[in-house]
């Protein structure tokens, strides 16, 4: 069964950036405002387990790992150039007002 979580409000996630978020169990995810639409994914990458949230670079849609240079689309979590093969696990993400919640 999967619930709504709170992860912050929507002045949190700037424009063109990415920022951490914790779940109820722990677990951070990267949470990406890419011209005023919120995404969210594992905030590990898949390949090297860097924090893309942390040391990431976003630009547009796609974040960049940091240690070894790999990217993904952050919409759907696809990898978009090596060595990333494994896709981010993704989370929906839902609006209330100015609310930022995460389906997990």
């Amino acid at each position: 069964m999967t619930k709504d979580v709170l992860i912050g409000r929507l002045d949190e996630f700037p424009p063109g950036e990415v920022r951490q978020a914790t779940l109820p169990d722990g677990t951070n995810i990267a949470v990406y405002n890419v011209d005023g639409a919120i995404y969210a994914t594992a905030d590990l990458c898949t390949h090297g387990e860097a924090s893309l949230s942390e040391e990431g670079i976003l630009t547009g849609k796609i974040v960049e790992c940091p240690w070894h240079f790999g990217t993904f689309d952050v919409t759907n979590g696809q990898p978009t150039g090596m060595p990333c093969t494994v896709a981010l696990k993704t989370f929906r993400v839902k609006l209330s007002e100015e609310d930022v919640y995460v389906e997990c």
